[in-house]
């Protein structure tokens, strides 16, 4: 096996360095992964740029990645799920398999979970990287490993659907149209949802909603007042929305959701924000608004798979750049500045491991 195992560690604070790191060594139930492809989070942007995200902070250097996807290079002992030289998208958090989370099938609330990328645990943006086995999960030929990668962020907006209720027939708002608001937006569709409006304060991004398949945009601007937007949602929705999800996590998209939601539906709070907001919460509570949160996504990866191989959900418009992994330092840059959707950082040449004929993501 060759030995060259370059890695991007972010050391501190705009400090993101590429070198050389030892091929872990596997346990028993573990895979060593040969990298592929790996997608640039939000998250991953904010502890670049400020050290930390929410409540998890940066006190060591950090192996970055977390969206990804690789081919199986070595086996554990007692693995018998996966093969060598099988392709996989990894779910990047292994919970501890014993609390009581984990029992009653809600192992992302496992207070000791193991996420990529999450201080102080190490992602996977290196040549090669281990994980447990049971968290890796076999990509069909026809699925490339681009949209393995999307499988992480596309969870997200699958477990907030599944946390808002989304069926057949539901109207629905999406504030924010960014990678997540985009994905919620898609597996609303999927879902059944009947009418989607989704927001933003980049055209652009609207432009690529509406592309995907979005019923409704709307342009937010700074000039926009409060009580005008709540009442042109409602006029484009032609009522208000059953279910409303803030991708943002801004005190205004916030707001917008729980004054927009119709009385007795639902607004789930997809996005980070602040730890402390001002909202019209009386307002929402006489209405019987219910408010939910989500935390990352559990048992939604085999649905996000299934969705994307029979073709129900089209992730690949999402992919607007491309770098390799010595250009990681340029594909972050890209990626701060927003200039695209999602920025894809290749570790090794693009499309070694695609099926011949594959088109392009």
């Amino acid at each position: 096996m060759a030995q060259d195992n370059l890695t991007a560690v972010l050391y501190k604070t705009k400090d993101l360095r590429l070198e050389q790191t030892p091929i872990p060594e596997i346990a028993d139930d573990e895979v060593l992964l040969r990298m592929d492809c790996v997608g640039i989070c939000g998250s991953d942007v904010h502890y670049w740029q400020s050290g930390s995200c929410g409540h998890f902070v940066l006190k060591e250097p950090m192996i970055m990645g977390h969206e990804a996807s690789g081919v199986v290079a070595k086996l554990g002992a007692k693995v018998k799920s996966l093969k060598v030289g099988d392709r996989v998208a990894i779910e990047p958090g292994v919970p501890c398999r014993y609390c009581e989370f984990c029992k009653t099938g809600r192992y992302h609330l496992c207070p000791d979970i193991q996420f990529c990328a999450t201080p102080p645990v190490h992602g996977n943006l290196a040549r090669y990287y281990k994980h447990a086995a049971d968290f890796c999960y076999k990509l069909p030929d026809h699925v490339s490993m681009e949209e393995g990668a999307l499988l992480e962020p596309l969870s997200v907006g699958i477990h907030a659907c599944r946390r808002g209720g989304v069926t057949a027939g539901h109207s629905v708002l999406v504030l924010g149209a960014g990678p997540i608001g985009l994905v919620t937006m898609l597996a609303a569709k999927a879902m059944g949802a009947s009418k989607v409006l989704i927001t933003d304060i980049l055209q652009s991004r609207l432009d690529m909603a509406k592309e995907l398949g979005a019923d409704h945009t709307l342009l937010v601007t700074r000039d926009s007042q409060e009580a005008e937007l709540v009442k042109k949602v409602h006029e484009l929705l032609d009522g208000h929305p059953d279910i409303s999800f803030d991708a943002s996590g801004a005190q205004a998209t916030v707001r917008l959701a729980l004054l927009a939601t119709k009385s007795g539906g639902v607004a789930v709070l997809v996005g980070m924000g602040g730890p402390e907001l001002s909202v019209p919460l009386a307002g929402a509570v006489a209405r019987e608004v219910d408010i939910r949160g989500i935390f990352r996504y559990v048992n939604e990866y085999p649905i996000a798979l299934s969705m994307v191989a029979s073709g129900k959900i089209n992730v690949r418009p999402l992919v607007t750049h491309h770098f390799s992994i010595e250009e990681s330092l340029e594909a972050y840059e890209v990626a701060r500045r927003g200039l695209g959707v999602k920025v894809m950082i290749h570790v090794q040449p693009r499309d070694s491991n695609n099926s011949t004929g594959f088109v392009n993501c």
